[in-house]
């Protein structure tokens, strides 16, 4: 079902941007697939395959003959041509009946989730058009692309409102379980167990999903748990997520471990919590299609600096669908390396995350992520957010 509504909704993006067709050429995609494959197939392919979607309706589909049939039950491509000996021959006949005068491929210099094309393929299709004359007709598909994986269908979010749940529901299981002398790895092992019970996968790898960072001087993130035990007196965050039917959750969540005597955490930590409940909140209060990415950012970013505390080092927020980081809109500043991806527009049906952070000193990190669903007045929490600190005894 959702391969169908996905190829459906191509067919809009293309009349949308006036494209002719859009081809994802892959082979052996298990070894180097690429990254919208699974809006187009049920599994990977082996053999060169091409998936064709015109703007005149039509969607075509030409792989190997053992993948054949798992592409036609998905109901989505009106033909599925099955080939033994070689693709050049059914491509080039159809694509002479199509005629289009422009031809999008998979690639993009600036958003990775759009450079599906490996180079050796790009030659390769270069190649096969000039047979016929049609190899100066091919232009990025970014615009195609990114639209396909950010304009999220009712599907797509009922499938991540369900991860959300799932994440939800073990951090607060895992907060009965903290407690000092703890380490960073019984934590995540804790979690990771009720993932499985759950039969559910974690959203990205599972060294470091769960991450778990206890005190200060730690990694901060992107690393995995490790043997250092809780302390009274520290901050705990933590960054986790699941998948469910392919799509995925990403949250993060700060906890106080109370010192001795302390009846309520210290002024220094809550001040820090409340600032970034208010960037998180004034992030959100912030979006709505038409804005600018980077608008929302420096938004976020100006509260925690007039508050008196470094910028984070990273960007506010990404989305999320069937990869953790997923579209090319980001959250983020005018960095070099976010490339044109802060200047996007936000459109209805993104989902991005809302992540700042701050440093509390002698403490820890206090951060809070949080998920959103862009509409068409504004952005509805798909989380439920974290207004309180959340105090282990």
């Amino acid at each position: 079902m959702l391969i169908r509504e996905k190829v459906r909704q191509a067919v809009g993006l293309l009349r949308e941007f006036d494209i002719d067709c859009w081809i994802t050429f892959t082979r052996e995609s298990e070894l180097n697939g690429d990254p919208v494959l699974p809006f187009l197939a049920p599994g990977d392919v082996t053999w060169h395959s091409a998936f064709i979607v015109s703007k005149d309706g039509r969607a075509h589909a030409i792989v190997g003959r053992y993948d054949r049939q798992a592409i036609a039950e998905t109901g989505a491509y009106d033909d599925v041509v099955a080939f033994v000996t070689g693709f050049k021959a059914p491509l080039q006949e159809y694509l002479k009946t199509l005629a289009p005068a422009r031809i999008a491929v998979n690639y993009s210099k600036g958003s990775e989730v759009c450079d599906g094309l490996t180079h050796g393929m790009y030659l390769t299709l270069q190649e096969v058009l000039s047979g016929i004359g049609f190899d100066e007709r091919l232009v990025s598909a970014e615009r195609i692309v990114s639209a396909l994986r950010e304009r999220k269908t009712p599907a797509e979010i009922s499938a991540i409102k369900e991860a959300i749940r799932h994440t939800q529901e073990i951090f607060a299981l895992v907060e009965g379980f903290i407690a000092p002398g703890r380490t960073e790895k019984e934590i995540a092992a804790f979690m990771t167990a009720e993932v499985e019970r759950r039969r559910l996968v974690p959203a990205w790898g599972q060294a470091t999903c769960p991450a778990v960072f206890t005190g200060p001087e730690t990694a901060e993130a992107h690393y995995g748990p490790t043997g250092r035990p809780v302390e009274r007196g520290h901050v705990l965050n933590m960054d986790f997520g699941v998948k469910v039917d392919g799509y995925c959750s990403d949250l993060q969540r700060t906890f106080y471990v109370m010192a001795d005597g302390e009846s309520s955490p210290p002024a220094d930590v809550q001040k820090g919590f409340d600032c970034i409940v208010r960037a998180v909140t004034g992030a959100r209060n912030a979006m709505r299609p038409g804005v600018q990415a980077v608008e929302v950012d420096a938004i976020a970013r100006k509260i925690v600096t007039d508050a008196g505390y470094e910028e984070y080092p990273h960007a506010l927020g990404h989305q999320v669908g069937r990869s953790p980081h997923d579209g090319t809109a980001l959250l983020g500043p005018a960095w070099e390396k976010y490339d044109h991806k802060p200047f996007q527009r936000l459109e209805a049906g993104m989902v991005f995350t809302i992540e700042p952070r701050l440093t509390v000193a002698g403490k820890g990190i206090v951060t809070i992520e949080e998920m959103v669903v862009v509409t068409e007045t504004g952005a509805d929490w798909l989380s439920t957010p974290q207004l309180d600190l959340k105090l282990i005894s």
